[in-house]
């Protein structure tokens, strides 16, 4: 069995990997708020909503997670001419990284996935769809689109959720021209009759997805293993992961292969969009090379980490590489984060009652001062986010002779600190921009501040948030050390 340690060179391997993804585009809302009595009307709860959020889910969730993994993936999809659909449009945009194809189609109903979420518990899902197959005017475009694409493509993605985009015989004449040249093709399927994807170089269908395409028991390695062959057999397949929860994947391949993968999960706390992230990570690791015993690997490290998450999550790839070396979120290099993956992770800690704090500065040369400030900041909160300047920031903020170390070693001293949680670079002045994305729940700052003069603080106490004034320890800074250092 391939050591899992051995896979975190391959993850950074899968970086600008160019996948194109195809499948059934959905926009996935979050409402939050609490619960304090039930309704007269029924027995049923009333949700005092506090916040919503949205974003990409189906097919567009697996090009969230290949975004997140380094990815540079392409997306043809289809939606609506409505509300929904332009907010789907939208949110592909904001990924740079995503060469987007989106066809609308006229009458269309995109689909929404409204969940509704009280004291980290979801209470109700309502969806709202067409299942309807698109128009032959509307299949001859997205074949149009996937042609233009493929030839840059290293790996061809299928999302099918069944709600029309890949419906007969759009799947199968996709696999058709991906195969003609010699692309692999990943599909995530959907119904019980699995010979419309002949073809494919692999399968992933969850437990119960593989009971209702065989009719065959599944409960058990071997029970799992007979079924997987029989959709190899009879439908054209290369291959099956087979996604089992609790028990971990079983890949299955034509030429003989049967592989066992035990879960990675340290904590289950929802599996929304883990067959997404699974899908994405093995398309990922395919194009840039990798076996699919090694895809399978990654996948199922990948899968371990977003189901401790809630909602439709993500799993970052520099998550997965301190997962393969068995370490905490919070651990050496994996504290230095982007902005996104950083809000990923504070809604996550949020989500399950942990009190977020943030500060922020360019603590060059760090001293006790800075130690003090990070201490306090850390015991004024449960997790601490610091926002640090980069280099190109520190020179307009303090002058072409600074920063003394660059923006790299600074964020790695700051992360081998206990106090930090998370490091986020930010190349502004401020981090006003980086707070109000962020959304701390506590903002920490120097007691030479006032609280009306700290960036971001009104913004923070909008939303409920407080503002804490660290004591200063006197004489330390780093003017004062660099001083010294030149006999100043």
């Amino acid at each position: 069995m391939t050591e899992l340690s051995a896979l975190a060179d391959r993850v950074q391997l899968l970086r600008h990997t160019q996948v194109l993804c195809i499948g059934d585009a959905m926009l996935d809302r979050f409402v939050y708020g609490t619960v304090d009595r039930i309704s007269p009307e029924a027995p049923i709860p009333v949700v005092f909503i506090e916040r919503e959020t949205a974003m990409l889910g189906g097919a567009g969730n697996v090009v969230r997670n290949l975004v997140a993994l380094g990815a540079a993936p392409a997306f043809v999809s289809v939606v609506g001419d409505d509300t929904a659909g332009r907010e789907v449009t939208r949110l592909v945009g904001e990924h740079g990284e995503i060469d987007p194809c989106i066809v609308v189609e006229p009458g269309r109903q995109t689909t929404i996935k409204t969940r509704f979420f009280a004291s980290h518990q979801q209470l109700l899902r309502a969806d709202r769809e067409s299942r309807t197959k698109v128009s032959d005017a509307i299949r001859d475009q997205l074949l149009t689109r996937v042609d233009r694409l493929l030839d840059k493509a290293g790996v061809m993605v299928l999302s099918d959720y069944g709600k029309g985009v890949l419906a007969p015989p759009v799947a199968g004449e996709l696999i058709r021209r991906a195969k003609a040249k010699g692309k692999q093709v990943v599909v995530d399927p959907k119904g019980t009759d699995y010979s419309i994807y002949a073809g494919a170089t692999i399968v992933t269908p969850n437990r119960k997805e593989l009971f209702e395409a065989t009719g065959l028991p599944v409960d058990g390695d071997e029970a799992v293993v007979a079924a997987a062959r029989h959709l190899i057999e009879t439908c054209g397949i290369e291959a099956v992961l087979v996604t089992r929860s609790q028990d971990g994947m079983t890949l299955v391949t034509a030429s003989g292969e049967i592989h066992h993968l035990p879960a990675q999960a340290r904590e289950v706390f929802d599996v929304s969009g883990a067959g997404d992230t699974v899908v994405a990570t093995l398309a990922a690791a395919i194009a840039s090379g990798a076996s699919l015993l090694e895809g399978a690997h990654l996948a199922n490290v990948a899968a371990g980490i977003v189901v401790g998450k809630v909602g439709t999550a993500v799993a970052y790839a520099e998550e997965v590489v301190a997962a393969l070396h068995h370490d905490d979120l919070t651990a050496g290099e994996s504290k230095i984060v982007t902005l996104s993956a950083a809000c990923e992770l504070a809604d996550r800690w949020r989500r399950k009652g942990i009190k977020v704090g943030f500060t922020n500065g360019c603590f060059d040369l760090l001293h006790p001062g800075h130690v003090s400030i990070l201490t306090q900041a850390k015991a004024a909160c449960d997790r601490l986010v610091v926002g640090l300047n980069s280099d190109a920031s520190v020179q307009r903020l303090k002058g072409p002779t600074r920063p003394v170390q660059s923006e790299a070693s600074r964020a790695t001293v700051l992360s081998s600190l206990a106090t930090v949680d998370l490091v986020v670079i930010f190349g502004e002045e401020t981090p006003l921009s980086l707070i109000e994305t962020l959304r701390p729940d506590v903002l920490i700052k120097g007691a030479d501040y006032t609280i009306a003069t700290v960036v971001g603080a009104e913004q923070v106490q909008s939303w409920g948030g407080k503002v804490v004034l660290a004591e200063l320890v006197n004489g330390q800074s780093t003017t004062n050390t660099i001083k010294r250092m030149n006999g100043s």
